[in-house]
C-alpha cells in the first residue's frame, strides 16, 4: 500500500471531517487562460463555474450523433466500460470515451476544455476519467450525494485535491430531468465517510453508490451551511466543478433524456498512487494510470 501521508482519511469506523489542505485554484494570479479573473475567483469561492455556451448547436449535433453511435454499437454495450441500468437494462454510462471515440478525444484536447483545466490546476493535465452519463426518460436513476475526491482518493489513490471535472450537456438539462446539484462552498471541507471498502467495490458503486456515501446527518449539516445549487441549461452548456464539491443528481422520470459528457482532469504533478482506503485499485478505465499530458 501507499507510503504517502494520508491527508484526507476516510472509510474508517466513523465519519470524520478534515479542513481542505490544498488550494482550489493552483495557478498564480494573472496566469493567462480562457477563464477570466472574476470567474476564477468565483470558482475558488463556490467550487464551480458554469459556462453557458461552451459548444455551438452544430457542435452539439456532432457530439450527440457520436453518443448515439456508441449507444447503438453492440460491441460498446458488451464492453466492461459500459455500465447498464439494473432496472431497465439500458446503458447508464460508458467510460473511457476519449479512447473509444476520436470525436470525443478531440473535444478533450480542445483548448476551451483542456485549457480551463490547466488554468485551474496550474500545470499540465491528464485525463483521470472520462465517460458519458446517459439518463433516458421514464425512470433513469440518479447519482446520490458524494464527493468525487473521496472515492478517487480512497479507491484510486489520488493524493491531493488537484483535480477538476467538467460536465458538458449534450441534451437540455432541465430542473425536472435529473440535473446536477452542488452545495456551493462544500469543497472547503473533506467529509471522510464511514465503513470499509469492499473488494471490487466499483462493480456495485457504478450502478448504486454504497461505500463512500455520506450520512443523512452530515448531508443535512452541509446543506444547511452551504445551500444547494441546481444547474440547468441548453445542450452545449457546461459546468466545471472542484473534485471535493458535494454533488448529486435525482432520478429522471420525465420523457426528456439527459445526456452529458463528463471529463476529469488531474494534474500531472498529482499522479495516482496506491489506494488510500481500498484493498485494490479500480481498473484503468475508471481511474487512469496513463499520466500522459493532454496535448
Amino acid at each position: 500500500m501507499t507510503t504517502l501521508t494520508d491527508l484526507y482519511p476516510s472509510r474508517g469506523p466513523r465519519e470524520v471531517t478534515t479542513p481542505r489542505r490544498d488550494p482550489v485554484v493552483w495557478s498564480p494570479p494573472g496566469t493567462p487562460g480562457p477563464i477570466t479573473p472574476a470567474d476564477l475567483a468565483a470558482y475558488d469561492t463556490d467550487g464551480f463555474l458554469p459556462v453557458d455556451r461552451l459548444l455551438d448547436p452544430a457542435e452539439v449535433n456532432v457530439y450527440r450523433a457520436e453518443l448515439n453511435r456508441l449507444l447503438d454499437d453492440p460491441a460498446v454495450r458488451a464492453d466492461e466500460r459500459a455500465i447498464v441500468e439494473p432496472r431497465s437494462g439500458e446503458v447508464r454510462s460508458v467510460f473511457e470515451v476519449h479512447r473509444i471515440s476520436e470525436v470525443f478525444a478531440a473535444l478533450v484536447r480542445d483548448e476551451r476544455v483542456a485549457g480551463r483545466a490547466r488554468q485551474i490546476l496550474g500545470s499540465d493535465v491528464y485525463v483521470h476519467q472520462s465517460r458519458v452519463n446517459v439518463k433516458p426518460g421514464f425512470g433513469a436513476s440518479g447519482f446520490y450525494w458524494h464527493s468525487d475526491f473521496e472515492t478517487w482518493h480512497a479507491e484510486d489513490g489520488l493524493p491531493r485535491m488537484r483535480t477538476v471535472s467538467v460536465s458538458i450537456a449534450l441534451t437540455p438539462n432541465y430542473d425536472t430531468n435529473g440535473a446536477l446539484m452542488i452545495m456551493p462552498g462544500s469543497h472547503r471541507t473533506f467529509l471522510g465517510c464511514a465503513g470499509e471498502t469492499p473488494r471490487d467495490n466499483y462493480k456495485r458503486s457504478l450502478q448504486m453508490q454504497d461505500a463512500g456515501t455520506p450520512s443523512p446527518d452530515a448531508l443535512t449539516r452541509l446543506a444547511d451551511a452551504h445551500s444547494i445549487r441546481l444547474f440547468t441549461g441548453p445542450a452545449g452548456s457546461a459546468v466545471w466543478f472542484d473534485c471535493n464539491a458535494m454533488h448529486g443528481s435525482g432520478d429522471n422520470i420525465t420523457p426528456y433524456p439527459r445526456s452529458n459528457l463528463f471529463i476529469v482532469f488531474n494534474s500531472t504533478e498529482n499522479p495516482a498512487t496506491d489506494p488510500f482506503a481500498a484493498p485494490v485499485r479500480r481498473p484503468d478505465f475508471i481511474g487512469a494510470r496513463d499520466f500522459t499530458p493532454v496535448r
